[in-house]
């Protein structure tokens, strides 16, 4: 079994008018089957209303199915004898990182977690300093998180995850209020952890951009699974992404347009190098 698993995974809410009255149930998460393995990369993609976020928030026992199930290292996030360790196991960041930040120093607010957890003290300092280490944000320990730009209160919030020692971080749209330069950062701080640490990421997004990296990826719709594959694979269906709403990265769009005129181009171009490599291929090969 994955680290993640869901089963036929089905949550409903009710929705309500103004009054407080019934007007009907909402599926937002309807029949998904996950399974992410140990030290994946896996990315969820969909625009607002998808249901990517809600899918996000099972994960992590915030919310329960209303059918189907979900297990964390095998353990059912129904059960309220294991939900301290699934929330251990599974770290979660949010879309702002000001609501997860409440140290008045940076490595107070990483520390924060393992204290909660009774971790000794040395190893507190020891964990604090791997995980800023690891986000790139060691030099900036001692500074005031309000001192800090949006990309780097957002890298601190992932260290304070980190520092509880995760099996697995879910990331729900964590660059969804950054600037470009920001939402860089924290996708290169990501990675990082994949490759270095080992770590599974669960990377929920709407930006295309983000996903290149991964080694899978699930695209939702209307609380379904609509696609799934490698980044390669989803990024070869640019007439499907346009369906579903979702931008193609500009390269990836330029490439299929170039292939619907006739330049002989491999489908779903990923980046700018991809693409150049290509076109000298094509070149060669047209003389």
């Amino acid at each position: 079994m994955g680290i993640i698993k869901t089963d036929r995974l089905v949550f409903e809410y009710i929705r309500r008018d103004e009054e407080g009255n019934v007007e009907g149930i909402t599926r937002a998460v309807d029949e998904v089957d996950l399974d992410v393995q140990k030290g994946e990369f896996v990315a969820i993609l969909g625009h607002n209303g998808s249901g990517k976020s809600t899918l996000a928030k099972h994960i992590n026992a915030i919310l329960y199915p209303t059918e189907g199930s979900v297990w964390v290292d095998g353990m059912d996030t129904r059960e309220d004898k294991d939900l301290w360790n699934i929330r251990q196991e599974a770290g979660m960041v949010f879309q702002n990182p000001d609501n997860q930040i409440i140290g008045q120093v940076v490595e107070e607010d990483v520390g924060f977690g393992p204290e909660n957890m009774g971790v000794p003290t040395d190893e507190i300092w020891e964990r604090v300093e791997e995980s800023l280490k690891a986000v790139g944000m060691y030099q900036y320990r001692k500074f005031s998180p309000n001192k800090l730009s949006g990309g780097q209160k957002q890298r601190v919030s992932i260290a304070g995850v980190i520092a509880m020692h995760p099996k697995c971080i879910i990331l729900d749209e964590p660059t969804a209020m950054l600037d470009p330069n920001g939402r860089r950062e924290v996708v290169r701080a990501v990675r990082a952890l994949n490759d270095v640490e080992g770590i599974t990421v669960l990377l929920i997004t709407h930006y295309m951009e983000e996903i290149i990296h991964a080694d899978k990826v699930f695209v939702m719709d209307k609380g379904k699974v609509a696609m799934q594959g490698t980044p390669r694979e989803i990024f070869s269906q640019v007439e499907k992404l346009k369906q579903l709403r979702l931008d193609v990265p500009q390269v990836t769009l330029l490439a299929h347009e170039l292939k619907k005129s006739g330049v002989d181009l491999p489908a779903g171009i990923l980046t700018v190098e991809e693409l150049t490599q290509a076109l000298e291929h094509a070149q060669k090969h047209k003389h």
